[in-house]
């Protein structure tokens, strides 16, 4: 079963947070409809900055525990070695599950004709 790590921030980056989870989207979800269980108003984790997947959740844990540790220098380091924009990537990943889980219903059939 795989396993995310990830940093999350409010519009403003003046908050990072690490976390880790096993269904991203439902966890990002989940910050988007309660943006004010962890922080007040002007904190709303929302941004989806930077993840990671693994396959265990041994590598998770381990993982998650060294990021949490981080200075927040090393965690804006961190991000903007993958994101130096800072831009949402739950757009990539919203977008990506829509294909997955999406059946193609007007596809084009083509007919195969043999060139012999």
């Amino acid at each position: 079963m795989k396993k995310f790590v990830y940093i999350v921030t409010d519009r403003n980056r003046t908050t990072m947070h690490v976390g880790m989870s096993s269904d991203l989207i439902k966890t990002l979800d989940f910050y988007k409809q309660m943006p004010n269980l962890f922080f007040d108003n002007g904190k709303q984790l929302t941004r989806l900055v930077y993840f990671e997947e693994f396959k265990t959740e041994a590598q998770a844990l381990s993982r998650f525990k060294l990021i949490s540790r981080f200075t927040r220098m090393q965690k804006e380091r961190l991000v903007r070695s993958c994101n130096p924009d800072w831009i949402d990537l739950t757009v990539g990943l919203d977008f990506e599950n829509i294909l997955l889980h999406r059946n193609i219903t007007n596809q084009v059939k083509l007919a195969f004709t043999s060139l012999s």
